[in-house]
Order: C-alpha cells, then sequence, then structure tokens
C-alpha cells in the first residue's frame, strides 16, 4: 500500500488565533481515518486546509510525495482527493442525476453519456439511483447526503474527506450514511472522517486521531485508543463522550 498524502508541519490561524499547530501524519491506501474532539479542536479546519478550501498558514501537503499546492493543477487535486461537507453542498436546481454529472464533464471532460453510466452506477450504490430525475428539495436530509457521497464518487477519487456528514441529520437519518460509509471502507477507499461518531470511528476506522486545542494528542489504532488511551486529554475526552454514546 502506497502513500498518498502527507501532512508536514500544517499551521493554520485566523488573525493572532492559532487553529491548526504542527500538524503531522500520513495517509496511506485504503486507510480510513476518523478524526475525533470537541467542537473548536480544529477538525473541520484540518480538512478544510488539506481540500485547500482554506489556505493553510505553514506547512506542507504532499500529495504522491509532490507538493499539492504547487505541483498539482489544483482542479485536479481537488477531484482527486474528493469532500463530502455536512450541509451536502447540492445544487438545489439540478436533479440528482444532473448534480452527479455536472463536475464529470466540467473537470474530467467526460462525455454525457459516460458521465451519465458512472453516475447512475453510483446512485445505485448508495441506494439513490430511483431518485435520479429528484430535485435535492424533494429528498430527505440522510438521501442528500447519499447523493454527495455519489457525487463525490463520481469524481473516481483516491481519497474522500467527509466533514461531519451525519451531524447535520435527524437521529433515524444517521445510520443510512453511516453504512453507505462502512460499505465503501469494505471496498478500500480510502477516508478521512471528522466525526462524532464514537461507534462508527471504534468499529470502521483504521486509525483515530484525537485533536484538542489545534494539535494532534494522540493518533492510534481504534482498539487502543478506546480502550488503553496513553494521553490524559483523549482520557477525559473519551469518558465524557463515551457515557453518552456506548
Amino acid at each position: 500500500m502506497g502513500e498518498i498524502l502527507q501532512i508536514n508541519h500544517l499551521e493554520k490561524s485566523f488573525g493572532d488565533h492559532a487553529v491548526l499547530r504542527d500538524i503531522n501524519f500520513s495517509v496511506q491506501q485504503g486507510d480510513v481515518i476518523c478524526i475525533i474532539g470537541s467542537s473548536g479542536s480544529g477538525k473541520s479546519t484540518l480538512l478544510r486546509c488539506i481540500n485547500f478550501l482554506e489556505q493553510p498558514t505553514g506547512g506542507q501537503i504532499l500529495y504522491h510525495g509532490k507538493d499539492a499546492a504547487t505541483a498539482w493543477k489544483r482542479t485536479l487535486y481537488n477531484s482527486k482527493v474528493g469532500m463530502v461537507f455536512q450541509s451536502f453542498n447540492l445544487f438545489g436546481n439540478l436533479s440528482v442525476l444532473e448534480n452527479c454529472v455536472l463536475g464529470q464533464m466540467q473537470v474530467l471532460k467526460a462525455r454525457r453519456p459516460e458521465a451519465e453510466q458512472r453516475a447512475l452506477e453510483y446512485l445505485e450504490k448508495v441506494g439513490m439511483a430511483a431518485y435520479r430525475q429528484a430535485r435535492p428539495a424533494q429528498l430527505s436530509g440522510g438521501q442528500k447526503q447519499r447523493v454527495a457521497i455519489a457525487r463525490a464518487l463520481c469524481m473516481e477519487p483516491e481519497v474522500l474527506l467527509f466533514d461531519e456528514p451525519t451531524s447535520a441529520l435527524d437521529p433515524e437519518m444517521v445510520g443510512e450514511v453511516l453504512s453507505v460509509m462502512q460499505r465503501l471502507a469494505a471496498a478500500g477507499m480510502t477516508m478521512l472522517i471528522v466525526t462524532h461518531e464514537m461507534s462508527f470511528a471504534r468499529d470502521v476506522a483504521s486509525r483515530v486521531l484525537f485533536m484538542d486545542g489545534g494539535v494532534i494528542v494522540e493518533d492510534a489504532p481504534p482498539a487502543q485508543l478506546f480502550s488503553a488511551p496513553q494521553q490524559p486529554r483523549t482520557q477525559e475526552f473519551l469518558k465524557r463522550v463515551l457515557e453518552r454514546q456506548l
């Protein structure tokens, strides 16, 4: 398995406020890395910096050993390092199918028949092919998020970044989205997932990063991190959260 991403000394500040401080980790092909921590710990900002939705203040992101900021065309990089947002970010004026076709044609320069075929394949995988002609306003939150995942997959990414993909959903819809993500993990999709779903992180992740105060406090396999966390801050966070969730 090869290394896809290497994050070196990543920093992000907003004015005088340091949100990320000296972040270092790598992403290997097939990794499922769950990023956990309290609100405000820097988790979402980390994903947004990796995808260049936020410009890092310092450090470097390497994609296949080359500087992602300078050596790769941004549209190509963002198609290979895809993002699924908490708030879906679907185009409300387009059908489900068109939402999945548009990026392929504009960025990948795919021909429409090929783009539609790929879109239908991925909509089928997430259980949304029957809704191909629906508009986002006609869908539930869970259905919208499954379409957003299909849209990201249509770009044939190497890595998918998920920014709290279930936090905007009603509790009964969380399971349908997590089951799609679980199937992606089982199929070998490389994923970085910011999540508050501890059971999912424990059962599906290959590694868990615990963030606090803009730093990675602990980086370990889930069995180790959840059963024997090494750092006091990790222990305190898990004690507080697991009492509510597990």
